[in-house]
């Protein structure tokens, strides 16, 4: 069954953490981003876990091999559950973070970023594919490098899991019918990812900007459930 996750996409630690506790028993996961972890730093991860959520942390990693599998140690050190690294990394860079992630006391899962939900189509510099067929051709390569899963847009769950049915789909640009898109181009609807083969739905801002944001996450896991 797929699992919301919450992004604490906050400017202070303080206002992070209020709203995790309002959201503990109703939301499993946490998204702690570049700008939140910037703030707060690796004491925030486990504060997270004290309250009973499992922890995304959503860095990004890219960069040569070495220094992505040591970032990938420190962070699950730290008490990360899940990890994002760039697919387009390659092939060295996926494999030695891999296997960083088997040699933790507690290994946590790798998620390859294929391609961001900002995206449409002909806005990739230097790429000419559509978004859609781009993330399926890195999602190919996520699988043969050994990841757990990858993060894409809901529009592209289908496809993936059709070619790579091992591959988990971590969906951002999730987005209820009454929300704004925001900054978001390749959205989709709770209800819609779920039935597309999402296993983990992110979302901030139509909970964390909402009058109720508990109301907001409880419709969400409703319609998610529905």
């Amino acid at each position: 069954m797929a699992q919301l996750v919450v992004a604490l996409d906050f400017p202070t630690r303080e206002e992070a953490l209020a709203l995790a506790s309002r959201l503990r028993g109703l939301v499993p996961w946490c998204k702690v981003g570049m700008e939140l972890f910037s703030l707060a730093g690796p004491p925030v991860l486990a504060e997270l876990r004290t309250m009973g959520f499992r922890v995304f942390l959503d860095l990004k990693f890219y960069d040569i091999p070495h220094t992505v599998a040591q970032a990938v140690r420190a962070a699950a050190a730290g008490g990360a559950d899940m990890l994002t690294l760039h697919t387009q990394g390659g092939e060295r860079m996926c494999r030695e973070a891999c296997e960083a992630a088997r040699s933790c006391a507690r290994p946590p899962l790798l998620f390859g970023v294929t391609v961001l939900t900002s995206f449409g189509p002909g806005q990739m510099p230097g790429i000419a594919q559509e978004p859609g067929q781009f993330a399926l051709e890195l999602s190919d390569m996520a699988a043969a490098w050994g990841l757990d899963g990858v993060v894409c847009s809901g529009q592209e769950a289908a496809s993936i899991k059709a070619r790579n049915p091992r591959l988990a789909c971590l969906c951002p640009g999730i987005r209820p019918a009454s929300s704004a898109a925001d900054d978001q181009c390749r959205i989709m609807t709770p209800a819609a990812a779920v039935a597309a083969g999402a296993d983990y739905l992110v979302v901030g801002r139509p909970i964390t900007r909402a009058a109720d944001p508990v109301a907001a996450a409880q419709a969400i896991v409703q319609e998610m459930g529905s």
